[in-house]
């Protein structure tokens, strides 16, 4: 067991990520040193310039190793998973919807997490025990019933060997809930989950560093993030994620199981 003050280790995440977020307010609108890493898949010198600030706060002020999305970094059971400008594409094409997430894992499990808008000036964080907030105000996810709920999700466009599963499931959830979303920035659709804008949010093959700390953000808002077969731990390795309100994720956890069940 690895025992950490997370309350001093939540402030150092929300400072890392103002610092990566300072860094993409001044690459917005500058389209410089782009390329593509997969197809759809791009990174920009913004992306670098941000995982180098935040790494550097994150490394010296919490002695923890850190993983990031773009340099990557040693495998551990405790330390910062850190994506420094989740939903590049956005960026890229102007949509200000773009998020700097910083989750700190502790024996494989989310304890600390910090979501930063940098172009919407907002800030959405959480630690184990402690609850989850944006700007200093208490999350709580919705409580609007199943067939009212407007649920988030993204496509799984750079995985198209699962896209017949998805695809059952995204006819499922349409026909399910009231409406659909797609933003393009898994870790704001966990905040804004966690806030009650959406009302649960369902993806697949995302990576750990997407989705660590709106997990615990959600989680401390009273939701529940599990896996695709509603395992609460496999999740952020898999990035096969199911996350809401307890009466939405079990409408989401039978939607997926059907649709897994439709592939056999």
């Amino acid at each position: 067991m690895t025992f950490l003050d997370y309350s001093a280790l939540l402030d150092v995440a929300d400072r890392a990520a103002h610092a990566g977020g300072a860094v993409v307010r001044q690459y917005f609108g500058r389209l410089e040193d782009v390329r593509e890493k997969a197809p759809g898949d791009w990174v920009s010198e913004a992306d670098l310039a941000s995982e180098q600030a935040i790494r550097e706060l994150l490394t010296r002020e919490s002695g923890l190793p850190v993983y990031g999305e773009e340099a990557g970094g040693d495998e551990f059971d405790t330390g910062w998973l850190v994506d420094p400008l989740d939903g590049t594409s956005n960026f890229l094409h102007g949509f200000d919807a773009v998020g700097v997430s910083i989750g700190l894992i502790a024996d494989g499990e989310p304890v600390v997490g910090v979501v930063h808008a940098p172009l919407l000036d907002r800030t959405f964080s959480a630690a184990q025990g402690v609850g989850a907030f944006r700007d200093a105000k208490p999350l709580h996810v919705s409580t609007r019933p199943g067939e009212q709920a407007i649920v988030a999700t993204g496509f799984p466009f750079r995985h198209k060997e699962v896209l017949g599963q998805y695809e059952r499931a995204l006819g499922a959830a349409l026909r399910g809930f009231e409406d659909l979303r797609r933003v393009g920035a898994a870790s704001l659709d966990l905040c804004w989950t966690a806030e009650g804008v959406f009302d649960g949010y369902f993806e697949l093959h995302l990576g750990p560093w997407d989705v660590a700390a709106g997990g615990i953000i959600v989680r401390e808002a009273g939701g529940v993030v599990t896996d695709w077969a509603g395992n609460d731990r496999a999740w952020l390795r898999s990035g096969n994620i199911l996350a809401g309100p307890p009466a939405v994720h079990a409408e989401l956890l039978r939607i997926a199981s059907a649709s897994r069940s439709e592939s056999s």
